[in-house]
């Protein structure tokens, strides 16, 4: 047998070990048997992603059903979950300091944020097995989510650099066009007003890009295998 070939076999024997350990969610008095949907691993490590874990993900998007999730629903929330798991994979290679308490506080208040009050928030974790914004699996989830939005930060935002010449280009050939287009009777703020907010935008613009890349090349690396059909 090959090494690659024994790779699979090891991988699929995880896979399968992970689908036998099942255990049962209750959601809306349904009983939903967990199982590995997907399994990402880079040969030294090993991501599972659950059924639980895509449920988990449609909590955290307001407006969007729970009981039952829709099939687009479901396949959007794995294709997010690889790529979180693709970012975690990178992550364990450069060790950092875990996020602080107020840290994930603060990510669970920002999180609320999006939802109607805390109420309607915590009625939605209960549909995914969670008991409250309290639940030690719940902190330990916005922990794991902070940690690879503080590498993501670490490793993008902090390298981009954004040029004077940058800036005035975007200002000349962009901002002012589709200001001129939004409201032509209004005097054109100057280069100078604007400068900030094109400098964000550019920022974010290279960070965005930088991901897409990072993640294409990840999905050619790391050997991705979708067990269940959601």
């Amino acid at each position: 047998m090959t090494v690659k070939g024994a790779e699979r076999r090891i991988l699929e024997a995880v896979a399968v070990d992970a689908i036998a350990a099942f255990c049962v969610l209750t959601s809306s008095a349904q009983q939903v048997v967990d199982r590995t949907v997907a399994v990402l691993s880079d040969g030294t490590r090993t991501e599972l992603i659950t059924y639980s874990d895509l449920l988990w993900q449609l909590a955290l998007q307001p407006n969007t059903p729970l009981d039952p999730p829709r099939k687009e629903d479901l396949q959007q929330a794995l294709q997010t979950l690889i790529n979180q798991r693709l970012f975690a994979l990178e992550a364990q290679r450069s060790p950092r300091p875990a996020p602080t308490d107020k840290q994930v506080a603060d990510k669970v208040q920002e999180t609320l944020g999006h939802f109607p009050s805390t109420a309607a928030f915590e009625q939605r974790l209960r549909q995914v097995g969670f008991e409250s914004v309290k639940d030690d699996n719940f902190q330990r989830l916005m922990l794991q989510r902070l940690d690879i939005e503080n590498y993501v930060s670490f490793r993008f935002e902090s390298f981009v650099v954004v040029t004077p010449d940058e800036e005035k280009k975007y200002y000349r050939d962009t901002w002012v066009p589709a200001f001129h287009q939004r409201s032509p009777a209004l005097l054109v703020p100057t280069f100078e007003q604007k400068q900030a907010e094109i400098h964000q935008t550019l920022t974010q613009q290279k960070v965005a890009a930088s991901i897409e890349r990072f993640v294409d090349e990840a999905k050619q690396r790391v050997q991705i295998d979708i067990l269940f059909d959601v």
